[in-house]
């Protein structure tokens, strides 16, 4: 030891004290020369028979560890000074012990909890993050998903926070994982705790809600990990409480829950009253809590119970139960001969269903039995009260198991657990200055959790050592076997315990008395005290105990008079016999003891059922007994699971908010096992180095001869000249292995060359800035002489001009003055009478127009008036028409419709007809010849318009029918005479049969087209194939030669496609003159049979005529068809003609799924974006609208629309993690939206299109309802855009902006501790800045390629920008590592590049840059100068984008990497606290990372036209063409 070592000292009141060596140690000094911190100096003896020194300090630079592992020197001081600033300084609640959570209570709530933090440790590395309560849950998570079961034990002193950590571990779990079912279970396991706190919690002096009982809660997981149910275990419950409660303390928290809620109407029954007039609830003299209210909690509690389906009827009943055991507090006990109060015990007796004069004589006697006879004997005031009080705690015992049973039922899942995760929630060791059975079964409990604990300790070192192929020797550690024998071994104390209860006239007296024969002087850990013969001592792991034997006996054997359980198992109400079922497998007849009480259990672990043979011996298990079996199966349990170790520890027995009591705290440490680890540790390597870890913090030490490319053997070759015995060190496969304080040693090391090259930069630099200092000041005199001369004569000059200046402005002065008062007197006088004229003419003014206003208000009431009668005259005269014609319109419907029925309608109805055929009949009379070709022209014209051959059978029809219908009776016969109108009728059943002829024809005829069509198709095919033949040689030709090529090409073309069409015209003609000829056949005359023939050529001349000259008809009368398409084709030069598209694509009704298959489902964005136009298929999409707009078919409108929305929704359900998927088709959407409001028709959106745009405007149709459909449909894209990116580059952030090094050799590795190189997911490789920038591009390329819309693409870079800095910015907040001076140079260094990234693709204006203020504040905030006021008031103004949280945060976390930097003073944070305490800001420490800015989308107008665009055939779209 060397002068200038600090090293610790023991004190009464700190425990240890920090000194400092003021002359150095020589082997054989007794006495060290120390001086404190307070400067006073000291003379420190050393231990004469051990000689030890005392402790050496840590390097600040070490202090505040996340680990404490991580220290050089591990000794109890060390530990406890790390935790206190940690605790008082950085307001850190949490630090890893090695594999222990150490978990200080700070009794304030703090914002840590949030499920925003739970999603920041979620997947993360254990080491990786600050330490937390989830980092163990997240560790124990990832454990059981790839090794095996896991189980979390907590432990603690009453008030140290067990059960709240217990219960966020399991809300950790309930949120990471979620539920297997649509049960909720996750709820369900969380609902639990406010029932197990109502019900087994209490306020006591050190905790408001300490848990009186233990508990192991085990969470059922499936195959996936998710939570499908849980089951709880319970140990001790302490039972007196509901009978006895100390000064300052309360009873379980549901009776004063039941108090508080006693006007509730269905609570009227329980006839309960202030919480004051109950004994069992006013003992302590404290019924209230500060800041709890019972009622508010009374309904959480109710919620839960129905939440795990204890409805109404069973809370009631539970709430009787409860009820009754206030009023049995109540009942009193007197002399016979005196009065007394029977009401509380006939409540009680209602509320249980039981009969008053039972329950009132077993309460006052007991029954003795002997082997022939039974006694029924009464007892004593005193005696009846203890029985009484057994009663309630019994019933409370019983209720309580049976509550817990019911909480396992609901929680049960009938799906196979895969796996589970257990939390153990149990006592710590405990001492008090009365110490009875509580205390013992609590320390016999952690006696064999330290033991366990001990053995994985040590089991985890030696797995360490052998994997690294470390030479192993045994590490010797307290194993507190020997204590454990003690208890429970055979002939220990609690088997003479249970052999005492099994004595007739067993005492605590003669009990310990065996107690002193058996193990006094014999073993080293029992003891007699002094002055006590009713007491003995145990020297436990962490403290010696001395417990009172008085009580023993009676509460191991836990003991109610049978005929009491009798009544209640009588009772009326079904619930409480229910309570006392499982005792009657346990009690037998010969079971209860000479005194009459049963044995009862206090642990609801059910007792096995009975073998054949068994005597009833084997049933009477005590309490010691039943808790020893119950610990031997939760060993068992936790030795087959991975355990993790969570020990809280209370600061202060006084719950104040983060204030530290060093006696109690070390205390503690010393109960929980946490310095045994440390010991543990420190015996063997404790401090361990990864090579590479160990090269980059000691670069510094090595000189560049020594740099080799093998860093194993560079950091050997180092180690072995700067440490000189080999036994300080060893080298593992992977790691460094160094003893305690050789860290320390090399960090000395580092610190002095650190210090000798910053002095040397520092003279050199000083040096310089001092010799250019000096030539500044000679040349800056020389300047000032000039200047100053100069100036003294510029100031005469200047004081002679003023001076004659003054004169003339004193004259000017005083006559403005003069003047300028004289202005004022005018002014004001105008003024005056100005302000009273006008008041006046304002007056007159209001008079003329209030009289004016009446008489407009007179005029509009009195019209108005008018106007009320006159329409309410003229509704009544309307209505009374209505009445009238609708009376008149039903008389006149009735006849039509008699009329309609009549024959004589349907001659009505032809009268039109009739005429012209009467007017042809006369033309008939004038012209026999010209009279039947004109009706044969008639027929052909109605032929024509019909298209059917029915409307000649029709026309001669109602020719006959008319005809007959003008001739008298007598003129029948002359007409049929001949037999006419026979033949007639003969006539129209030939025309009939003619036509079904035709028909069958006519389907023949259908079937040879489509065969030729076929032909068609098929010609059609070969002419493509030599198109593409000819443009594959047209491609060859020079350009003039090919413009010429493919004009003459279009010119062939268009001359077949005439020749075609005039074939196909001439054969209609043909069929019309075949058609026409067999009906004139029978209808006429052959003579007339000619005239008709003649006339259908005449007709069949007029369709030549259309398309050819009247030269050419001839000869084209005298070609067949055949001829014409079998004649070679001679091409002509005509000039070409473009066809004009009108931007329109054709689709049938069936082909619309297809369309979508083919342009959505099927599509490839990847092929799409590099080839064709982007945006494509909104292009494509929106022409089919426009088509369906043109039919005016809103049926059809309708589904293309619905179609392609479900489409592109489906799309993205497939493949919606795809990036490139996802952006296509968000450009598209876009894209279509756009095009919707861009030809929609409306004003707003037609300004910005060209005249031929306009045009295509949709005509029919108002799609804005299907706009904002596409718009919503848009942002959920949007926002699955998001969470695409965000998981990319979530795992590339941290390691990217935080871990790695951009700027090689800025920032010095730190010892880490166990828990980094214990991590559970080995390292996957690591992401750069380089990464995530190449990211970025790939990101802004695919996004450009499918034309989404820049402004959209600035919201995408904002949105990512935002996730980066949120990422960052919250994983700097939760990691202390990364909170010093040249991380943040390092985080402003990242910052830059991706500034630069924004630059180079013109994006600064997008807002992204802002999105990065809090972390580019954050990362100043690091730098910044933080110890003066003024660095205060420069700090608060600068992080503006900082909440006041995250600013306090950061300075708590900031940590130095070298000895060179400085801590953050604890004054200095209050001062920022202060002055920062008036801004209005969220209290949230992290940054939302989820969070989606709102997007929009700015109307993007196209300048394509829609009559350009081809459809490409790689889309198979042929079944669409263009219109």
């Amino acid at each position: 030891m060397a002068v200038a070592e600090q090293v610790w000292i023991p004190d009464p009141e700190e425990v240890w004290k920090s000194a400092e060596l003021l002359k150095d140690y020589k082997p054989g000094d007794k006495v060290l020369q120390l001086r404190l911190e307070d400067g006073k100096d000291l003379e420190y003896c050393l231990d004469p028979k051990t000689k030890e020194l005392p402790p050496l300090r840590n390097p600040d630079i070490l202090v505040g560890e996340n680990d404490l592992t991580a220290l050089s020197y591990l000794h109890e001081p060390a530990v406890l000074h790390n935790l206190k600033v940690r605790f008082i300084d950085s307001k850190l609640i949490y630090t890893y012990c090695g594999i222990v959570l150490v978990a200080i209570n700070p009794y304030e709530q703090l914002p840590i909890y949030g499920e925003d933090i739970i999603n920041a440790y979620s997947g993360q590395n254990m080491g990786d993050m600050d330490p937390h309560i989830f980092a163990v849950a997240e560790e124990a998570y990832k454990q059981m998903a790839r090794f095996r079961n896991q189980s979390i034990i907590v432990s603690g002193e009453s008030g140290a926070g067990k059960t709240v950590s217990a219960k966020y571990a399991m809300r950790y779990f309930a949120t990471v994982s979620g539920s297997a079912s649509e049960a909720n279970v996750e709820e369900k396991v969380l609902a639990s705790n406010p029932i197990m706190e109502s019900i087994g919690n209490a306020k006591t002096t050190r905790n408001d809600n300490s848990s009186r009982f233990g508990k192991y809660i085990e969470i059922g997981f499936d195959k996936r990990y998710r939570i499908i149910g849980a089951n709880m275990r319970t140990y001790l419950l302490e039972k007196s409480r509901v009978v006895f409660q100390a000064e300052e303390e309360r009873n379980y928290h549901i009776f004063y829950q039941l108090c508080a809620s006693a006007a509730l109407p269905e609570f009227k029954t329980l006839r309960l009253g202030n919480a004051n007039s109950f004994h069992y609830t006013r003992q302590g003299g404290s019924p209230v809590i500060d800041g709890v209210d019972d009622a508010k909690e009374m309904v959480n509690t109710r919620h839960a119970c129905t939440l795990l389906g204890n409805y109404d009827s069973y809370q009631m009943g539970i709430f009787y139960i409860l009820a009754g055991i206030l009023h049995l507090g109540n009942v009193e006990f007197a002399p016979r001969d005196s009065d007394s109060c029977h009401d509380p015990l006939t409540i009680f007796c209602d509320l249980m269903g039981v009969e008053y004069e039972e329950m009132a004589h077993w309460l006052c006697h007991r029954k003795l039995v002997t082997a022939t006879e039974t006694y029924i004997k009464p007892i004593s005031r005193l005696h009846a009260i203890n029985a009484r009080d057994a009663l309630a705690k019994h019933i409370y015992a019983n209720l309580f198991n049976w509550i817990v049973d019911h909480v396992n039922k609901a929680l049960h899942s009938t799906v196979k657990q895969h796996s589970f995760i257990g939390v153990l929630d149990i006592y710590g060791f405990e001492t008090f200055e009365i110490n009875s059975f509580e205390q013992f079964c609590i320390n016999y409990a952690n006696e064999k959790l330290q033991q366990q604990f001990n053995m994985h300790v040590f089991k985890l070192e030696q797995e360490e050592y052998m994997k690294e192929q470390i030479p192993w020797t045994l590490i010797d550690f307290y194993d507190n076997q020997p204590c454990i024998n003690l208890i429970e071994a055979k002939m220990g104390v609690l088997d003479l315990l249970d052999e005492e209860c099994k004595m007739p006239k067993g005492s605590d007296d003669t009990w310990a008395q065996k107690l002193y024969n058996t193990h006094l002087n014999k073993c080293t850990l029992f003891e007699k005290p002094r002055l006590s013969n009713k007491a003995f001592i145990i020297k436990h792991f962490a403290d010696k105990v001395e417990y009172q034997c008085e009580g023993f006996l009676e509460k191991n054997k836990d003991t109610v008079y049978e005929e009491q359980i009798k009544v209640l198992k009588s009772s009326k109400f079904k619930l409480l016999p229910e309570l006392f079922q499982d005792e009657e497998k346990v009690i037998s007849p010969t079971s209860a003891t000479s005194s009459g009480r049963v044995l009862l259990s206090r642990t609801p672990v059910k007792p096995a059922k009975a073998k054949p043979g068994q005597t009833s011996k084997e049933h009477k298990k005590t309490v010691g007994h039943q808790f020893r079996n119950s610990l031997h199966l939760l060993m068992e349990t936790l030795n087959a699971t991975t355990p993790h170790y969570v020990r809280c520890i209370k600061p202060n027995d006084f719950k104040f908010p983060f204030t530290f009591d060093e006696k109690r705290a070390v205390q503690q440490l010393r109960a929980c096992g946490v310095l045994e680890t440390i010991r543990i540790s420190a015996a063997g390597f404790p401090s361990r180095w990864t090579y590479q870890e160990f090269f980059s913090r000691y670069r510094v030490l090595m000189k560049q001869k020594d740099v080799l490319s093998d860093r194993k053997q560079t950091c050997k070759n180092v180690l072995e000249k700067l440490i000189l015995d080999k036994d300080k060190y060893q080298f593992g496969k992977t790691k460094i292995f160094f003893r305690a304080g050789q860290v320390a040693y090399l960090e000395k090391i580092r610190a002095d060359k650190l210090r000798a090259a910053c002095i040397r930069i520092q003279k050199t630099i000083r040096g310089w800035l001092m010799r250019k200092k000096y030539m500044r000041m000679r040349k800056a005199a020389i300047t000032i002489q000039r200047y100053v001369r100069g100036h003294q004569a510029r100031c005469y000059a200047k004081f002679l001009r003023r001076t004659r200046a003054a004169i003339i402005i004193q004259k000017f002065q005083r006559m403005y003055v003069v003047r300028k008062r004289y202005q004022c007197m005018r002014d004001a006088t105008i003024a005056l009478q100005a302000l009273l004229r006008g008041y006046l003419v304002r007056n007159k003014y209001q008079m003329m127009l209030r009289e004016h206003k009446s008489i407009i208000i007179q005029k509009h009431v009195r019209g108005w008036l008018a106007r009320v009668h006159y329409h309410r005259t003229l509704k009544a005269i309307i209505y009374l028409q209505c009445c009238y014609r609708r009376m008149m319109a039903k008389r006149e419907l009735k006849k039509l419709k008699i009329e309609a029925r009549s024959v004589e309608r349907y001659k009505k109805l032809h009268i039109g007809l009739e005429n012209k055929i009467m007017q042809l009949q006369r033309k008939i009379d004038e012209q026999t010849i010209v009279s039947f070709s004109f009706i044969v022209t008639i027929i052909y014209y109605v032929m024509s318009l019909t298209c059917h051959l029915i409307t000649i059978m029709y026309l001669s029809c109602i020719f006959l029918n008319t005809f007959l219908g003008r001739q008298s009776p007598q003129d029948y016969h002359m007409l049929n005479e001949d037999g006419e109108l026979w033949l007639v009728y003969e006539g129209l059943k030939q025309a009939n049969r003619l036509l079904e002829s035709q028909l069958q024809s006519q389907k023949k005829s259908h079937e040879n087209e489509l065969e030729s069509l076929r032909g068609e198709i098929q010609s059609l095919k070969e002419e493509n194939n030599r198109q593409q033949q000819l443009l594959a040689q047209n491609l060859q030709l020079p350009p003039e030669a090919r413009i010429e090529a493919s004009l003459q090409h279009e010119i062939t073309r268009l001359t077949n496609e005439n020749l075609v069409r005039a074939v196909m015209l001439l054969e209609q003609s043909w069929s019309l003159t075949s058609l026409s000829v067999p009906l004139s056949s029978h209808w006429f005359s052959g003579g007339s049979l000619l005239n008709v023939e003649v006339s259908s050529s005449w007709l069949s001349g007029r369709y030549y005529n259309v398309f050819y000259f009247p030269s050419e008809v001839g000869q084209m009368e005298n070609i067949s068809p055949g001829q014409i398409i079998d004649e070679p084709i001679r091409p002509v030069n005509i000039p070409r003609k473009e066809k004009d598209f009108q931007g329109m694509l054709e689709y049938k009704k069936e082909d619309e799924q297809k369309l979508v298959k083919n342009l959505i489902l099927d599509l490839k964005p990847r092929g799409v974006a590099v080839n064709l136009i982007p945006g494509l298929p909104a292009y494509i999409l929106f022409m089919c609208v426009r088509h369906a707009d043109y039919l005016n078919d809103d049926q059809k409108v309708r589904s293309l629309l619905t179609s392609t929305i479900n489409g592109i929704k489906k799309v993205l359900k497939k493949r919606g993690d795809d990036f490139e998927t996802v952006s296509f088709w968000l450009s598209n959407t876009c894209r279509f939206l756009h095009c919707l409001k861009q030809y929609s028709g409306e004003e707003g959106f037609m300004k910005h299109n060209t005249p031929r745009q306009n045009e295509h405007c949709l005509t029919n149709f108002d799609l804005a309802e299907y706009r904002q459909v596409l718009s919503d449909l848009a942002i959920q894209i949007y926002q699955q855009l998001v969470r695409v990116l965000e998981n990319i580059l979530q795992p590339m952030i941290v390691s990217g902006m935080l871990e790695h090094e951009t700027i090689q050799g800025v920032s010095g590795v730190k010892p880490t501790g166990l828990r980094k190189r214990t991590s559970s997911i080995a390292d996957e490789g690591t992401y750069t800045l380089d990464s995530i920038i190449r990211q970025l591009n790939s990101f802004h390329s695919v996004m450009c390629q499918h034309g989404m819309d820049p402004e959209l693409i600035k919201q995408v870079v904002k949105q990512m920008f935002y996730i980066i800095g949120a990422v960052t910015l919250n994983n700097l907040l939760l990691r202390k590592d990364m909170c010093s001076w040249s991380k943040g140079m390092q985080i402003r260094y990242n910052v830059s590049q991706l500034e630069e990234w924004l630059r180079d693709k013109n994006l600064m204006n997008s807002g992204a840059k802002e999105t990065l203020e809090p972390l580019i504040q954050a990362a100043q905030l690091l730098q910044v100068k933080k110890k003066t006021d003024e660095d205060a008031e420069a700090i608060c103004s600068m992080c503006s984008a900082l909440t006041t949280a995250q600013i306090v945060k950061v300075l708590n976390l900031y940590t130095p990497v070298n000895e060179f930097e400085e801590r953050v003073l604890v004054s200095f944070i209050r001062t920022i606290q202060l002055r920062l305490r008036d801004r209005k800001d969220s209290p949230q420490l992290l940054m939302d990372a989820k969070h989606i800015f709102p997007v929009t989308f700015p109307f993007n107008p196209s300048s394509l036209a829609l009559e350009t665009i081809q459809i490409p055939a790689s889309l198979g779209l042929g079944f669409i063409s263009r219109v």
